[in-house]
């Protein structure tokens, strides 16, 4: 049979695709120094596809590609936006950064629209063949934007850590994939795969196919121990790399996490629970802690991301017990911190602007020299922490509201963890929040801030994000439940 192509469905995969073809060409035919048209383009293709996203959205219905491998539904189309919007954001705050440095333009904006057309896919993908497929083009064309600094020896290290690693972890990966295929009968839907769990005659050499496709997985998510690329990668890449990275690529990890676990392996819960939860109370633990003793703000970020992986993962550990309120959760706390990330790295851009370095002594008294800055910086830690009324008291609410209708010893041991990390991690927060505050600047740094139009633009977005919804959750409240496919 031939296979059936529902075009309204595919639309914005199709719409992407048809814009990096037009960054592309353009680039080749149209050299660009300053990178302002292909900058151009590569929002302009971002925002085009946002419109089959949003007719999907009002048409409402489920729908099923190439027998059941390939699925449009709230779920999908929901993260499909969010993926859509956080590339629009790096898109703005690359501009300029990549404009004014010794880049290659055009191809920077090729390689990122690449792999957020990967994480497209990924929203949709109900196999292992598609979730794998999609997996490496989210990974690969980061794997090249993360030495972007050919001249700096730390780009290159952190290219050259970040494709070691993500090579390996792919291996490791696509053998448990393998297994599952030879052990489930030649299966590859995870539909298919998810009736073979639930029968209750897997072989125990199931439960180790699964934990080999959760490392891999892992590895995305910067989960400990499978964390250690994170920092170095992070504070050698270019900073809007940083920022992708940190946001999109992750959510692309938990994406799959989410689709091969509700759809494939949620019955044989003995098998990935266990895995989770120690991945979530390490990667909250380590992650803290050792965001505590550092330095420079964008490896103090690095290892906040770890943490923040952490308490992400904690509503999927006890997802066997709160399906819907740990699904709900896990997409709502990836909203609201895809928003806080941005905008706190949208900060660090802005700042490294005038001060020349990531140090985090370098944001002494910067609400004095530029209040804005000092205000936003200080609003998007903070929401990090979970204070309210920023959206970030949000994403730690639905997180134990899952682990609290989850009950059990397990849950409420973890949900201990996470509440002891989440008063760590207030510490370093609040650590710089007093630098910018509470000291006094450089004598050099005492005239005002110039923030190109671009960057202003990704600050006022994800600011928006961060208050709106602290004050009004009940806005990604309303999109949470209607993104869980149970």
């Amino acid at each position: 049979m031939n296979p059936v192509f529902d075009y309204h469905a595919l639309a914005p995969e199709l719409v992407l695709s048809g814009a990096i073809v037009v960054v592309l060409v353009a680039d080749l035919l149209f050299p660009d120094r300053e990178g302002l048209q292909t900058s151009r383009l590569a929002s302009l293709g971002i925002l085009v596809a946002l419109v089959p996203v949003l007719t999907l959205a009002i048409d409402g219905a489920d729908r099923s590609l190439f027998g059941g491998g390939f699925v449009v539904d709230d779920y999908a189309i929901a993260l499909k936006a969010f993926f859509l919007l956080v590339a629009y954001v790096t898109v703005l705050v690359s501009a300029d950064y990549v404009g004014e440095g010794d880049y290659y333009k055009g191809e920077f904006y090729f390689l990122l629209m690449s792999s957020v057309l990967g994480m497209l896919a990924m929203t949709s993908a109900r196999d292992l063949i598609s979730i794998f497929v999609a997996l490496e083009l989210i990974s690969i064309p980061t794997f090249v934007l993360a030495g972007w600094r050919k001249h700096d020896t730390k780009s290159n290290e952190a290219a050259i850590k970040y494709y070691l690693i993500g090579v390996l972890s792919s291996a490791v990966m696509l053998y448990g994939m393998s297994l599952i295929y030879g052990l489930s009968g030649g299966k590859v839907l995870l539909a298919d795969i998810g009736k073979f769990a639930a029968a209750g005659d897997a072989p125990p050499l199931f439960a180790v196919a699964i934990f080999l496709t959760l490392v891999g997985f892992a590895f995305k998510v910067s989960a400990v121990p499978f964390h250690f690329w994170a920092p170095d990668t992070y504070e050698g890449s270019p900073t809007p790399v940083t920022a992708f990275l940190s946001v999109a690529s992750k959510a692309g990890g938990f994406v799959a996490i989410l689709s091969i676990i509700y759809f494939g392996f949620f019955e044989a819960d003995e098998s990935w629970q266990p895995v989770l939860w120690a991945l979530a109370a390490a990667s909250m633990t380590v992650g803290n802690l050792t965001a505590l003793r550092q330095t420079n703000i964008v490896r103090m970020l690095a290892y906040s991301s770890v943490a923040q992986g952490g308490f992400i993962l904690v509503p999927l550990a006890v997802a066997q017990d709160a399906p819907r309120a740990s699904f709900e959760a896990v997409v709502i706390y990836l909203f609201i911190y895809g928003a806080m990330n941005l905008g706190a790295f949208a900060v660090v851009i802005a700042v490294a602007r005038r001060t020349r370095s990531g140090e985090i002594e370098s944001y002494a008294g910067l609400g004095q020299t530029a209040p804005v800055l000092g205000i936003l910086m200080s609003a998007f830690l903070l929401s990090l922490a979970g204070i309210p009324p920023l959206a970030g008291w949000f994403a730690k609410f639905v997180m134990f509201r899952a682990v609290f209708e989850a009950g059990g010893a397990g849950a409420v041991t973890l949900g201990v963890i996470a509440a002891v990390n989440s008063v760590i991690a207030f510490f370093y927060y609040a650590g710089v929040a007093r630098r910018i505050w509470f000291e006094d600047p450089a004598a050099e740094l005492a005239g005002p801030a110039r923030v190109p139009a671009a960057l202003t633009v990704a600050l006022a977005m994800s600011a928006a994000v961060v208050l709106v919804i602290g004050v009004y959750p009940q806005l990604f409240a309303r999109v949470g439940e209607l993104a869980v496919p149970l």
